[in-house]
């Protein structure tokens, strides 16, 4: 497929100057930049609007945008990227994963950057310190790709007795695959685990890429990532069911929409608040200055229906969930 192919301008292209600075002669350009397909990250983008909204800014009349998605291919971000410093955006917006954050950080040191991300970003290296990113870029962390350990220990206390738990991992998504793969072993090992590896890097693998697994594996972890977790969360949670997989998965909606646990925070809200970030930057705000912000509160979910389905019983242990789905 052609590069261009894989590029969808949202709105035309304008000369962008910060809203702090005065008359203007077209209003700031909002680049967003994405890793994922226009598809699967446009709820991402609507939750950046929402938070942009919600300080009172209007798009097309106080700001105006441009996306740029790399259709699941990352070596294009850097090109991508580059096209949105030459269009003059006053904004960068990494919206879906940290490889597109590292690519804007890459091709520029003075176009401001807010990222959302479920790494640690100082660990990923995208800002100096939490409190003074310093630099051009800022934003927020789900922490989401963090928490591969724990996802381990909650399906070791419900089934302490599985000895093999199973990971489905989008490779392509190598920088949040790395970071997966890491904390599991490290975890699994600490227990007796061991780690069995899937891959799929988009829907039409997925069905492949689990047909057969619970022959081999107990468990399931669910990668966080655009592609497996912000469309078809009731299909994901059907072939866990099929393969008899006690799942686990970031976001809430995979527990709400069938599958058995989810224990993270809302990557919807992480972008939500990337839009507060941005409108404060248009206003004239340096993103060095604005202190990087991580969730503190995760939610762990669990659907007794899928629990019965599976024919398991969720022990004392896990009674401590936030939300209990009957």
């Amino acid at each position: 497929m052609r590069r261009r192919d894989f590029i969808e301008v949202i709105t035309g292209l304008a000369v962008a100057w910060p809203l702090a600075a005065g008359a203007q002669s077209a209003p700031p350009l909002i680049g967003y930049l994405a890793e994922g397909k226009p598809e699967g990250t446009a709820v991402l983008a609507a939750a950046v609007r929402n938070g942009i909204g919600e300080t009172g800014l209007v798009e097309g009349k106080d700001y105006i945008s441009e996306f740029r998605s790399a259709g699941g291919d990352a070596y294009l971000l850097p090109g991508l990227a580059t096209e949105l410093v030459q269009h003059r955006a006053a904004v960068i917006v990494s919206l879906d994963t940290l490889a597109a954050a590292r690519a804007a950080k890459a091709v520029t040191t003075a176009v401001p950057i807010v990222f959302a991300t479920g790494a640690d970003p100082v660990r990923a290296r995208l800002v100096e310190s939490l409190n003074r990113p310093g630099g051009n870029i800022t934003g927020i962390s789900t922490m989401n790709l963090e928490l591969g350990s724990k996802w381990v220990g909650l399906l070791h206390e419900l089934l302490p007795a599985a000895k093999r738990i199973a990971i489905l991992v989008n490779i392509e998504n190598a920088d949040a695959a790395r970071l997966i793969i890491t904390d599991t072993q490290e975890a699994a090992f600490s227990m007796g685990l061991q780690i069995e590896f899937v891959f799929a890097s988009n829907e039409a693998e997925v069905e492949p890429a689990l047909s057969g697994l619970g022959a081999r594996s107990q468990a399931l972890i669910i990668q966080p990532d655009v592609a497996f977790q912000l469309k078809n969360r009731e299909e994901f949670a059907t072939f866990a069911i099929r393969e008899k997989l006690p799942a686990i998965a970031a976001v809430e909606e995979f527990a709400k929409g069938g599958g058995l646990m989810s224990y993270g925070s809302s990557f919807i809200e992480a972008h939500r608040l990337t839009g507060a970030y941005v409108s404060r930057i248009l206003r004239g705000e340096k993103p060095g200055d604005l202190p990087v912000q991580r969730a503190t509160k995760f939610d762990f979910v669990i659907n007794l229906k899928t629990a019965k389905a599976l024919g398991l019983e969720i022990p004392p242990t896990l009674a401590r969930a936030d939300e209990v789905i009957e």
